[in-house]
């Protein structure tokens, strides 16, 4: 064997290697998503963009961030399922800003959009990536000239709604429709592969806060579950038992399961879902102090939980029925101060085993993002290197991108 010989076999093992590793020519494939984060400004909002490296998990943040999101006091951030497009909801200004992502993670703003109501609170989008949902505190009313007026404010309180957004296959938003809904409604899941959408409320009046419909796949409209009533004015409409002040609300992949946070009682409590889409309370499960956002890993196997009080993320895993049950690896895992929304990227979201997982939280009292490493196999979280990463004044929530070879 000739030196010659030698030589190229070992360039090409280690560009075999290299190519295993995800580590081609090109600078991108170095990066395995994207993490974006909403800072709540009640002025100007702002969006932090990060790109996240796949050996360790670190955040960069991109050259052109932050930008601004378009509105007043963004309140969360959603993205398509096809994983071009995020939507920034605002409170203040009760709009929806579009956002294409490019090739280099950065996001380019396409237009604004009005939701049919005032005070948006959250979004999400339906399996299909066919409707956006939008909750908002307050119902409006149209005038004869085709505009919005405020039917009801903070002064003369009322019952609010969500606004229901058809998404063209450019990501772009078409003409809202509007379910009248209850009392102060905070958050919502549409992303049941059977067609319904859930949403939780914070009426003081009645404990029975989480409210079901199934989706009509043509046109997004809710029709309420058996148990479900909506009444309208300012009186409490009723769906089912939620814990005395529901702050979080997650689906699982399979749409057998659902889970709510409890802010007041420091509990996640699981629900099994039946056929028509009435979920039944199975168990619950102490978390740390005032739990929020929520999320569950691709595996379908860990649940974690952001304690807002508390600092921390609470994971669990699944009993037999669904129930949550503390986990013995993640109990309890400091973060930031007031953590509010998770995200989770990696294997096998990204289709490569090399890359590992990862999980952030949106730190709105300090002002970050704290980054963990998930094991796949037992669930447990470490603190990964330089976590947590810098953002803009008072992050209100994030979501993760996975980078898309060839986008």
């Amino acid at each position: 064997m000739t030196l010659k010989t030698v030589g190229q076999r070992a360039i090409a093992s280690i560009v075999s290697v290299a190519m295993g590793l995800g580590l081609t020519a090109c600078g991108r494939d170095y990066t395995v998503g994207y993490v974006y984060a909403t800072t709540a400004q009640s002025t100007a909002g702002l969006v932090n963009g990060y790109k996240v490296d796949y050996q360790q998990g670190s955040l960069v943040q991109l050259a052109n961030s932050p930008i601004p999101s378009g509105g007043k006091n963004p309140v969360t951030v959603v993205a398509s399922p096809d994983n071009l497009s995020i939507y920034v909801i605002h409170r203040d200004d009760s709009s929806v800003v579009h956002f294409l992502i490019g090739t280099d993670g950065k996001i380019y703003p396409q237009k604004t959009y009005n939701i049919t109501g005032s005070f948006a609170t959250d979004a999400s989008i339906d399996a299909a990536g066919k409707f956006l949902y939008v909750t908002f505190t307050y119902q409006n009313t149209i005038l004869p000239d085709g505009s919005l007026q405020q039917l009801y404010t903070p002064a003369n309180p009322g019952p609010g709604g969500v606004t229901i957004f058809p998404i063209n296959s450019d990501g772009s938003l078409g003409s809202p429709s509007t379910f009248n809904l209850g009392r102060n409604p905070v958050k919502i899941t549409a992303t049941s592969k059977n067609h319904f959408v859930y949403v939780i409320a914070q009426d003081s009046a009645t404990t029975a806060n989480l409210f079901g419909f199934s989706a009509n796949t043509s046109n997004g409209m809710l029709t309420p579950l058996p148990g479900v009533t909506i009444n309208p004015g300012n009186v409490p409409s009723t769906g089912f038992q939620s814990g005395v002040n529901a702050a979080g609300i997650i689906i699982d992949a399979a749409a057998s399961h659902l889970y709510v946070t409890d802010s007041a009682s420091n509990a996640v409590i699981g629900y099994s879902i039946a056929a028509d889409g009435v979920p039944s309370l199975i168990a619950t499960a102490k978390t740390d102090s005032a739990p929020a956002g929520m999320t569950i890993d691709m595996s379908g196997k860990y649940l974690y939980v952001a304690s807002y009080s508390a600092g921390s993320i609470n994971g669990y895993t699944f009993a037999a029925n669904g129930a949550p049950v503390p986990s013995s690896v993640a109990t309890s895992v400091q973060v930031g101060t007031g953590p509010t929304c998770l995200s989770i990227i990696g294997a096998p979201s990204t289709g490569s085993p090399t890359h590992a997982i990862y999980l952030y939280a949106s730190n709105q009292l300090s002002n970050s993002v704290s980054g963990t490493q998930l094991s796949a196999s037992d669930g447990s979280l470490r603190q990964i290197q330089n976590t947590p990463f810098t953002a803009n004044l008072l992050p209100s929530c994030l979501v993760t991108v996975p980078a898309i070879p060839g986008r």
